[in-house]
């Protein structure tokens, strides 16, 4: 009976992970279907504690430090959910992301030490000459496979995501050297080969080899990250969360655990989708991303050439150009969540709105640090979806366009990405804000954007600076055009 309880809460938990997906597409339902698979899960772990029944129909045991661990982890997850900046977002999914890779290296770990021991008791016991029975030969070796593949992917995702938490916010810095690409395969091939003799020598379960596979899995992780550019990180996030995906699944097989092959599966399939839509709208392969070190700050050339001379627009100057204009578009960027000006931003919106103004804002795939980090911004602050532009149907509306206002964004509005051939960033397909009658750029100052790279926009005759942090620029804008 605890079986079949079980077996149908797994059951539940699977269709409460999918529907929690599905809704995970509209923002509108977007909260709704986090909380719903969040129950999903929290269904299979109560069910696996007080459910599961191994073959002598024991249930699990050390249960202080299953609730002890439990316990920890929920108030340390709550906590820095809440107390974390939205800035500091991308960090957060990234450690998270991390942590998700390394229970999957750790439960290989621990998987093949108990198949070693399983190994060596039936070597003791049976003549070598018929060691291992045929029947325990293939389940064996097909367990090891899992076990390394775990190990492999898991490894790969924790020290990788662990660089792009540290590239993230500024503590490891872009690192290339010659050669790096060829050091970079050599060290899987190594790997997988090591990997694929461990699964043919069943006799004796090589466990120096086994940890040996596990810190070159790591150290593969961490130079498979490093030479990754400023621009390509919310690839390589999406990247690395499948891949914690495909760890996680592994270890559903090991255990038979339905609820955890479902969710490792939709992370891993969702993860690979989404890296794959977002290579193409950068108009750049998978392969080209993860060898090409594009938007590399350290290795562009663009990065701090004088472009020519740049004009500069008054809090006063702004204000008539945006109350009198007829259709406004917002380009949020990194630079609006770092000033924590969102709301800001939507008091502007609803004052032009209710002049007449038609506001939109136009959202760039990669723009940010991680996938949807505006739309995730844009929301917190009530922001109607659908006022929310994709890249595609921005830059149709961008040449009707009489006043586009750019918060922080800096790469994914950079021409050079259509004409100069040289530069780094060079067939990314960026916003055409140029385009408009007018271009009103707020920024701290003329440095550099995450690429690393000078923007063309900014030496452009329709372009007008407007310098100050963004939450102040905002508040003082909409003071002005009140006042008007």
């Amino acid at each position: 009976m605890s079986f079949s309880l079980l077996t149908i809460s797994y059951l539940i938990a699977s269709v409460t992970f999918i529907i929690g997906l599905k809704m995970l597409s509209h923002p509108a339902s977007a909260r709704r279907g986090n909380l719903i698979a969040a129950a999903g899960m929290a269904v299979a772990i109560a069910a696996t504690i007080f459910l599961y029944r191994d073959e002598d129909g024991l249930g699990l045991r050390n249960y202080g430090w299953i609730f002890g661990g439990l316990f920890i982890g929920s108030i340390v997850g709550t906590l820095a959910a809440r107390k974390v900046k939205m800035t500091a977002m991308p960090e957060m999914v990234s450690l998270f992301n991390g942590m998700g890779g390394a229970c999957a290296a750790l439960i290989s770990i621990i998987e093949f030490n108990h198949l070693a021991s399983r190994i060596h008791r039936s070597a003791e016991i049976l003549p070598s000459d018929i060691f291992p029975p045929s029947a325990d030969y293939n389940q064996w070796v097909s367990e090891a496979i899992i076990i390394l593949a775990g190990l492999i992917i898991g490894s790969v995702s924790f020290a990788g995501s662990i660089i792009a938490w540290g590239k993230l916010n500024g503590k490891i810095r872009d690192l290339a050297f010659r050669g790096q690409h060829v050091f970079n395969l050599s060290l899987l091939v190594v790997i997988v080969l090591l990997a694929a003799w461990l699964c043919s020598v069943y006799q004796n379960a090589n466990l120096p080899v086994f940890y040996l596979v596990f810190l070159l899995s790591l150290l593969y992780g961490v130079f498979f990250v490093l030479p990754i550019g400023g621009a390509d990180m919310p690839v390589v996030i999406s990247l690395l969360n499948s891949f914690t995906g495909v760890a996680a699944a592994c270890g559903g097989f090991l255990y038979n655990n339905k609820a955890m092959l479902t969710g490792g599966i939709l992370v891993g399939a969702a993860g690979t989708l989404l890296t794959i839509l977002m290579c193409k709208a950068m108009n750049r392969s998978l392969k080209n991303v993860l060898i090409g070190s594009f938007g590399g700050g350290s290795q562009s050339k663009h990065a701090a050439s004088p472009q020519g001379s740049f004009r500069e627009i008054n809090l006063a100057d702004a204000a008539v150009l945006l109350s009198y204009a007829n259709k406004v578009m917002i380009v949020p960027g990194y630079g609006l969540a770092v000033a924590q000006a969102q709301h800001a931003c939507h008091e502007l919106e609803k004052l032009l709105a209710s002049k007449g103004v038609e506001v939109k804002y136009a959202i760039h795939p990669v723009a940010g640090r991680m996938p949807g980090h505006m739309n995730v911004l844009l929301a917190e602050a009530d922001v109607d979806y659908e006022h929310l532009l994709e890249m595609e149907q921005a830059n149709e509306q961008f040449p009707t366009t009489d006043v586009v206002l750019v918060l922080g964004a800096n790469d994914v509005v950079n021409p050079a990405a259509k004409t100069d051939p040289a530069s780094p960033i060079y067939g990314m397909p960026i916003l055409d804000v140029e385009a408009a009658k007018a271009c009103i750029v707020n920024k701290r100052s003329m440095k550099p954007g995450y690429a690393g790279i000078e923007n063309d926009l900014f030496f452009r005759p329709r372009t007008s600076m407007l310098f100050g942090d963004a939450k102040k620029v905002l508040q003082d804008l909409t003071a002005e055009i009140k006042n008007l």
